[in-house]
Order: C-alpha cells, then sequence, then structure tokens
C-alpha cells in the first residue's frame, strides 16, 4: 500500500511546514519510517529517519532546521520543517526504512520562493 504525504505547498524563504505521512495497519508502528526528497532533475536522497523507539537520524541538510516525529496510536510520521530555503524545493516522500517500492506514493510537493 503506497504512504500518501501531505502539508506540501508554497512558502516563501524562511517560512516553515509540517509535513504528514499516515500509514495503514500495513506498516507497522514499530518500523524506522524515513522522508525522502526528490528536487527535479536530481536524485532522491533521504532527509531524516525515525526508529519505532523514536531516535532521529538526519541528513546533514536537515540538521538544526528539520524535526522528524511519529505519533505511533496514529502511525502517522511528521517532518517539521523550518527555516526554508529555495534548495529545499523537491517532492517529499515518506516511507519506511529500508524503502519498500510498492509504498513510494505520489510525495507532496514543496516549493519554497525566494
Amino acid at each position: 500500500v503506497q504512504l500518501q504525504a501531505s502539508g506540501g505547498g508554497l512558502v516563501q524563504a524562511g517560512g516553515s511546514l509540517r509535513l504528514s505521512c499516515a500509514a495503514d495497519r500495513s506498516v507497522n508502528s514499530r518500523f524506522t519510517m524515513a522522508w525522502w526528497r526528490q528536487a527535479p532533475g536530481k536524485e532522491r536522497e533521504r532527509v531524516a529517519s525515525i526508529t519505532g523507539n523514536g531516535l532521529t537520524n538526519y541528513a546533514d541538510l536537515a540538521k538544526g532546521r528539520f524535526v522528524i516525529s511519529r505519533d505511533r496510536d496514529k502511525n502517522t510520521v511528521y517532518l517539521e520543517m523550518n527555516s526554508l530555503k529555495p534548495e529545499d524545493t523537491a517532492v517529499y516522500y515518506c516511507n519506511s526504512l529500508p524503502p519498500l517500492p510498492s509504498r513510494w506514493g505520489q510525495g507532496t510537493e514543496v516549493t519554497v520562493s525566494s
């Protein structure tokens, strides 16, 4: 089952967005989950991950600006993005880690204007 990310949009540089990814029962709340992004013309890259116990890991691009969290009762993963930059413009996806091809959804588009 594909994971559907939501919460993207158009924001000015320096602004914030909160992305959400709601998973169904096929995704165990103990799974490690992650956010990825893919900018136009670039490969998909991992942004942040969170284990079932809440341990987090961030790519350098996200450290100090993004916060990943999860609500195990709702089986939902969030990505709070602050101090957004134009280079953060991308389609953001969520998936388990390691990712399963069948779980890639449409992603949610984030556009940061300068």
